[in-house]
Parts: C-alpha cells; structure tokens; sequence
C-alpha cells in the first residue's frame, strides 16, 4: 500500500452540485454556456422523464441505453449524435448510461474509433460538452474518467481511460432515485459498497483515498438498509447517494481489484446487471482478501456495523449474511447459471490483469473458478 509519502492525483469535475432540486442545475448550466443543441443519453425511463432537466433550444434523447452496453449500442447512439451534431451530451441515468454518454461526448465527430481509445489516455480532445446526472446510487461515474461497453463476439468490458471524458459538470440529485425499486437499490448499492472496499484493500490504497473509501463504506452500512426498507426515506436516499459519489472518487487514483474482475464475465456473459454481479461476488472477495489485509477487512465490517472479524470463513458469513438481509439473491445458481457456466467464466475473469493486478492477494484461474464454485 502508498504511504503519504506517495504521490497521487484526483481528477474530478470542475463543476459539482450535490443535493436535492440539483437536477435543475443541468438547464441553468447550458442556457448559461449557450448550448443549444443537446444529446442525452439515457435508458427508457429516464429519457421519459428527460423535460426535468429543463434544457434550453433543440433536444435529442437517445433512450437506448441497456444495462449492459455493447459497441453496437454505442455505434446506434453514435449514429444519433452524428446526425445530430451536439454541443452538449447529457448521461441521465445509472452506470451505463453516463458510461455510454463519455464515450459518445468524445468519439461522435468520428475522428476516432472505439477500439483507437481502447486503454489509458488515448482519447483526443473533446469538442463537445458533457455532464453527468446520477439517478442511481452505485457506479459513482459521474465523477470519473472511465468508460466501459461490452463486445459481445469476445465477451469482454473495453476500458477507455480518459481525463478527456471528464465532466464539466456532475449532477447528484437524490431525489432522482426516490423511484429505484428496493432489488435495484440494494444491488447497486453494493456495488458502491465494493469500489469503497476494493479501493480501501488494494495494493494501490492510498490514505486520501482512504477518507473516501471508509466513509463510504460506513454511510452504505447506514443508510442502505434504511432505502431498502422505506424507498421514499429521503435522508437514506442522500445518504447512498454521497457513498456512491465517494466511491466513484476512489475509482478515479486507486480503481477496483478482483472483486469486479470476478463480476464482470456475470455482466457480458450472462448480462447480469452489474450492480447484482458485484454484490453476489463481494462476501467471497473480501473473504479471499482477508489474510493479507486482515485490519482493514475487520474495518469494513465494523463499517458496516458487523462484528469485526479477519477469519476468513466469519468474514464471509457475515458479509454474504447482510447482503443477503437487504433481500439480494446470493446464488448464481438462483439467477439462471449452470455449472457448465463457471469454468468459461473464471478463463475470462482470469485474463482482466489491469483489475487482478491490484488485487492484495495473488489470484488465478484456479482461485477464481472456487469463488464462483463457492456462490454457485
């Protein structure tokens, strides 16, 4: 792990409004740059409720977005935005849809192809303005430089790095997620619970990020089982969306570990939400992990208001006992999988080293395939 002697940077917009009513500060923002043409990226549901955003001038809703983006997803919104000609891309929605409005900000001019970004800091400068408004609490894009879609002939995430797909301005409006059904808001709730931890175990750990990490990870233990209870709880509701931001700052100078490297083959194999693959495989990471980061696995269950443990198979109880509390299925077998399905799985989770890579404890193949033995 870095010490404080260790030199770090956070890259975050230059432009953040967090609270409820904020939604309404993305149609100040582009009357006041004199934005006239704006693309938003969302899925079905939020590009019906897209008159929030009160936008000035002419408007296009691209409202495609899958839970699972794929390059095809991104070629037909890319279609959309060249016919268009934005001067403003809007993600309005989860995960996926800011992911697939970072990537339709910088490459809809087509001076570049997806697969030329693919990788760290391959992007050229972006012409055209984005912001992010987050109507879930888990991913944490908005405030990040990431973006991944799905190549379904491989079955692979591509990973496009980039300060050039940072926003000018990020949205948190809690009460934008006042509608998130209880299923949706525990998954993705873990997930914002997995960036924190995964961020706060990594080799890369780094004590400023550590501030974010643990407080995340002490307002998910609060206030997620308070959303899953009560959808309308307002002060939960702010509360995840505070952890969920605080993870998505993690993820910028420390990122994730093997625990959503394990998760992804879930998402682009068997198109699990990413919330729901994250949450079933984190009790079985952080139990896997416990022996090389013993102090702070016990940290994150005091976090989250558990009995603190560094024993492996305690660990794991209890992690996968309160995550199952907030209702979550916690089987693969109970969403759809089969044994055949595992070994393919662990191959491609195998080869995500720029994940596994960070991971406290060595992990392959072999470790992989028991983990997902373990949850089957």
């Amino acid at each position: 792990m870095a010490d404080l002697t260790t030199p770090i940077e956070i890259l975050h917009p230059p432009i953040l409004k967090f609270g409820p009513g904020t939604v309404a500060e993305i149609g100040a923002f582009a009357a006041k740059r004199g934005f006239g043409r704006t693309l938003v990226v969302a899925d079905a549901f939020n590009g019906a409720r897209v008159d929030l955003l009160a936008l000035p001038g002419a408007v296009v809703v691209f409202d495609r977005v899958t839970a699972e983006p794929t390059i095809t997803d991104l070629a037909a919104a890319l279609a959309v935005a060249a016919d268009f000609a934005p001067d403003l891309v809007v993600g309005f929605g989860g995960g996926s849809a800011m992911d697939l409005a970072k990537l339709v900000a910088v490459l809809w001019t087509g001076e570049q192809t997806l697969h030329e970004v693919v990788g760290p800091d391959r992007v050229a400068p972006r012409r055209t303005a984005l912001a992010q408004v987050a109507t879930t609490a888990g991913t944490g894009s908005e405030m990040g430089i990431r973006a991944l879609v799905t190549d379904p002939e491989t079955a692979a995430k591509l990973a496009v790095q980039s300060a050039e797909m940072l926003a000018d301005l990020a949205v948190v409006d809690p009460d934008l997620t006042l509608t998130v059904p209880a299923r949706i808001t525990a998954e993705t709730g873990v997930d914002a619970l997995a960036h924190c931890a995964e961020a706060y175990t990594n080799i890369k750990a780094h004590p400023l990020i550590d501030v974010y990490a643990l407080s995340g990870i002490r307002l998910i233990g609060r206030f997620l089982p308070r959303a899953v209870a009560d959808g309308a709880d307002r002060e939960a509701r702010a509360g995840l969306a505070l952890a969920s931001l605080q993870g998505g700052i993690c993820l910028g100078p420390v990122n994730t570990h093997a625990g959503h490297a394990v998760a992804y083959p879930l998402g682009t194999r068997h198109h699990m939400p990413h919330g729901a693959a994250n949450a079933v495989i984190f009790p079985h990471v952080l139990a896997y992990n416990a022996p090389a980061r013993p102090e702070r696995t016990a940290e994150i269950l005091a976090a989250l208001g558990l009995e603190p443990s560094s024993d492996p198979q305690t660990v794991y109880e209890r992690a996968w006992g309160w995550c199952r509390s907030l209702g979550i299925e916690m089987r693969l077998s109970a969403r759809g999988l089969g044994e055949g399905d595992l070994a393919p799985m662990a191959t491609d989770a195998a080869a995500i080293r720029r994940l596994l890579d960070n991971n406290p404890r060595p992990i392959g193949e072999a470790e992989i395939l028991a983990i997902y033995r373990a949850a089957f």
